[in-house]
């Protein structure tokens, strides 16, 4: 039984499957700007505002006024948070910026970012996208030093090990070198302090950092998750936070230092078919292009007949139109997103999901009716959407319905910074393709090789993370990491 809940532990679990997306779940957004002369915290809040997609629980912002700190963090979306007012209170020369979807620590408002902390510097406010896989080990060496841990998040045990060095009598720079060697695990983050503005990468680069600059000033910098949140707010992409480099932007300018010695590149290559929005840019090209190359592989090694190809909004839909440039099948709209709805808490009733509700997408009938159905998506998670939206396809008149996926079946959980399903709960993890087929009702369905996707990126294939679909981990996971994985831990943290 579920503590403080009238239903069994499988019962809880069923719910919780029927209401969360069937698909992983962002990667955290962070931001950073140091820009003396600009109104920061509104330009922090158009950076988070073009990063929403990475994470709708909480939004959050922190600006440096000198010595003093302004912060303001809710949960919510960015444009719930902050508003005019709000942001007119928040001056400074610095800001930094995060959009959380929560992967370590529960949905509640004490774990949203930026973690803000005091050192005998002054404060430090961090935002942090990753996943730290030594949390178990770097929270008991830090309670037994005292620290005051007020969260249940590793981006918060990342600034207190700062802080812990700043405080032992470490410089800015140097504390955040001796605390980033203590951290093992996926982290891309934005410091700010009085003193300056960190970006960082660990030694594998597996979540993605992007410097920019705005205007002339060669002294106004910005970090971003992605290029799309340069591009709001007019600045330059100058080039990507290197593995295993942190850069302390101050009023002397930008200075670069490489803090690991072995850094071996792993973005991870989920980014590049799903999370990251198709505007940006990754390996000096749109997403969209190399999502409409998937596409076009995808045609060429899982070819089928019908009358039409459409996309799942809004991912799927770049690899739908490469597939029908190859196929030479014909392209069409068959499911309409209400882009209104974002992330609701309140949640349909048993009544409401019985009797077919669809918040999110919505088929066209006189476009599907009579058809042979090409359905195009970015991925499988446990196949309860795919079900459900194959369902809706026959539903609206369609004659066949073949799903195709721009990627390889997802078989292990990630560790790093996505909320993917316990292994138990990914459909690929434990059933055939042919079972998968007859699970959620397609005439065919077929993925995308691992060789196929990774070439597509034109890239050495060794420079991308593909643990989901491999099993193969460029970061050893401790045992402890792999259990809190586990069906009812999971469950009851959503």
């Amino acid at each position: 039984m579920i503590p403080n809940s009238p239903l069994s532990s499988d019962e809880y679990l069923a719910n919780v499957n029927e209401t969360r997306p069937d698909k992983p779940e962002e990667a955290c957004g962070v931001f950073g700007i140091y820009a003396p002369g600009e109104d920061v915290a509104k330009l922090t809040y158009f950076g988070l505002y073009a990063l929403q997609h990475r994470g709708q629980e909480s939004a959050g912002i922190a600006t440096f006024e000198g010595e003093k700190i302004h912060l303001r963090k809710e949960m919510g979306l960015v444009s719930q948070v902050f508003s005019e007012s709000v942001l007119s209170q928040m001056p400074g020369d610095m800001a930094v910026g995060h959009t959380r979807y929560s992967t370590t620590g529960s949905s509640r408002v004490v774990n949203a970012q930026p973690a803000v902390v005091e050192t005998c510097l002054g404060s430090l406010a961090l935002a942090h996208n990753g996943n730290i896989v030594n949390t178990g080990e770097l929270r008991e060496d830090l309670l037994k030093r005292s620290c005051n841990l007020v969260t249940t998040t590793d981006s918060e045990m990342i600034a207190f090990a700062i802080a812990e060095e700043i405080n032992a009598g470490q410089s800015w720079l140097e504390g955040a070198i001796r605390a980033l060697h203590r951290c093992q695990g996926a982290f891309s983050l934005a410091i700010g302090t009085p003193a300056g503005l960190m970006g960082v990468r660990d030694p594998n680069g597996i979540r993605p950092l992007v410097i920019g600059t705005l205007g002339d000033s060669p002294q106004r910098y910005v970090l971003a998750s992605e290029t799309c949140a340069l591009d709001i707010i007019g600045a330059d992409y100058v080039r990507d936070v290197e593995p295993g480099e942190l850069v302390w932007i101050t009023e002397e300018g930008l200075a670069s230092f490489h803090w690991t010695q072995q850094p071996k590149r792993k973005l991870c290559i989920f980014e590049m078919i799903y999370f990251a929005r198709p505007d940006s840019v990754m390996h000096d090209e749109s997403l969209y292009s190399y999502r409409l190359r998937l596409g076009r592989h995808l045609a060429e090694e899982t070819p089928a007949e019908a009358d039409i190809v459409i996309g799942v909004p809004d991912s799927g839909i770049p690899a739908a139109i490469g597939f029908s440039q190859v196929s030479g099948i014909p392209y069409a709209e068959g499911l309409i997103k209400n882009r209104y709805v974002g992330r609701t808490f309140i949640q349909p009733t048993q009544a409401m999901r019985e009797s077919g509700i669809r918040m999110k997408l919505n088929p066209l009938k006189d476009v599907l009716a009579g058809k042979r159905v090409v359905i195009v998506d970015d991925s499988i998670v446990r196949g309860t959407t795919s079900r459900k939206l194959v369902q809706a396809l026959r539903d609206a008149g369609a004659l066949e319905v073949h799903m195709r996926v721009s990627s390889p079946p997802v078989t292990h959980p990630c560790f790093y910074g996505i909320d993917t399903d316990s292994q138990d709960q990914l459909i690929a993890a434990t059933k055939s393709v042919e079972d998968i087929a007859q699970i959620i009702g397609v005439d065919s369905l077929a993925y995308m090789s691992l060789e196929s996707m990774l070439k597509a990126t034109g890239e050495d294939p060794n420079n991308f993370c593909s643990a989901c679909f491999t099993g193969d981990y460029s970061i050893p996971i401790p045992e402890t990491v792999k259990r809190s994985k586990l069906r009812l831990e999971k469950a009851v943290s959503v």
